[in-house]
C-alpha cells in the first residue's frame, strides 16, 4: 500500500496507471473507517485492477454549527485497516493541498440537492460535490464506490457525473449494519449506550414501512404517518424528516407503483447526534 499526500503525485500515479491500461476503482472517505467502508473497498477490488481510497475530512461540507472539529479521526486505525484490506493507494491530502488560499471554484447540483438533507444542511451538498469533483480530477477513476446509507448524496453525485460528462461509473453498495440493525456510521461513536438503544427504532421503523408497502399500502403519506407514530414512542428522538422518493431522480412520490424502486428516508436527532438511514424497496410489477 502506498500513501500519497500531494495532488501532483496523485496525478502522476493515475497517469501511469492509465498508461498501463489498469482500471482504477475509487472509494472516497472522511476516515474513521468501519465495516461499511470495508465493503466498498472490497467491491472496488473485485471490479478493478487498482483501488484508491481517499481519507480527507472535508471542511466545506460542514455547516458553521456542525461537527467538523470534533468529527472522529484516527489515522493509525485507518492505515491498519487499509493495509489489512490490501488497498493499493491511499490519498491523504492536507486541507491546504485541496483548498489553497486562493481557491474559489465550487460545484453545485441544483434541484436534487435542495431538499431533505439540503433543507436541513444547506451548505452540505455544495461541499460534497466540490470535493468529489476535485478528487475525481486527481484520481481519474473508472468507477467510484459509494454507500447506500448516504442515498441522497449518491443521487447528487450521479447527477453531477451525468451533467459534467465524467466518464465514471457510480456504484452504490448496500448499507452495512451492526448485528442489531443500526446502520454503521462514523458518528455512532457519539451515542451513549442509552441513545444507541433508542436509535434502533429508526431501522425498526424502516422495516415496518417495508412491511406496509409489501402488504400493498400504496399511499406514501399513510406509510410516513405510521413511521412518525412509531418513532414518537421514543420521546428522546426528534425527526428532521421522513420521506418516500423514487430511486431514479430522488423525487417524492404521490403514489407507490409496481415495477419501481423507492427509498424510504429518515433523518433524526438522537440526543445531540444526527443520524440518517433508509430502506430501498423494490416493488414487483
Amino acid at each position: 500500500m502506498k500513501t500519497i499526500f500531494t495532488v501532483r503525485e496523485m496525478h502522476s500515479v493515475s497517469r501511469e496507471l492509465k498508461k498501463s491500461g489498469k482500471s482504477i476503482g475509487f472509494v472516497p472517505t472522511m476516515g474513521y473507517l468501519h465495516n461499511g467502508h470495508i465493503s466498498l473497498i472490497q467491491e472496488s477490488k473485485k471490479q478493478n485492477d487498482v483501488t484508491v481510497v481517499s481519507v480527507f475530512v472535508n471542511p466545506t461540507q460542514f455547516g458553521p454549527l456542525e461537527d467538523f472539529k470534533k468529527y472522529p479521526r484516527d489515522i493509525e486505525h485507518d492505515n491498519k485497516l487499509l493495509e489489512e484490506q490490501n488497498a493499493d493507494y491511499v490519498f491523504m491530502p492536507t486541507e491546504d493541498e485541496i483548498y489553497p488560499y486562493d481557491f474559489q471554484t465550487y460545484v453545485e447540483v441544483n434541484e436534487i440537492s435542495k431538499k431533505f438533507e439540503g433543507e436541513f444542511r444547506p451548505h452540505h451538498f455544495k461541499g460534497v460535490t466540490t470535493i468529489v469533483a476535485v478528487l475525481f480530477n486527481c484520481v481519474q477513476p473508472d468507477s467510484a464506490f459509494l454507500g447506500q446509507k448516504d442515498a441522497q448524496q449518491a443521487a447528487v453525485l450521479k447527477q453531477m457525473v451525468k451533467d459534467l460528462k465524467y466518464n465514471i461509473q457510480i456504484v452504490v453498495c448496500p448499507i452495512i449494519r451492526e448485528p442489531d440493525g443500526l446502520a454503521m456510521s462514523s458518528r455512532n461513536i457519539y451515542l451513549s449506550k442509552e441513545e444507541r438503544e433508542q436509535a434502533l427504532i429508526l431501522h425498526e421503523a424502516l422495516l415496518y414501512a417495508r412491511k406496509l408497502i409489501e402488504g400493498k399500502e400504496m399511499d406514501p403519506q399513510k406509510v410516513i404517518d405510521n413511521i412518525r407514530v412509531m418513532i414518537s414512542q421514543e420521546p428522546s428522538i426528534s425527526l428532521d424528516y421522513v420521506a418516500i422518493v423514487n430511486e431514479y431522480g430522488f423525487r417524492e412520490t404521490i403514489f407507490i407503483e409496481g415495477g419501481n424502486e423507492y427509498y424510504v428516508l429518515i433523518a433524526a436527532w438522537v440526543g445531540s447526534t444526527r443520524l440518517i438511514d433508509n430502506e430501498l424497496i423494490r416493488i414487483k410489477s
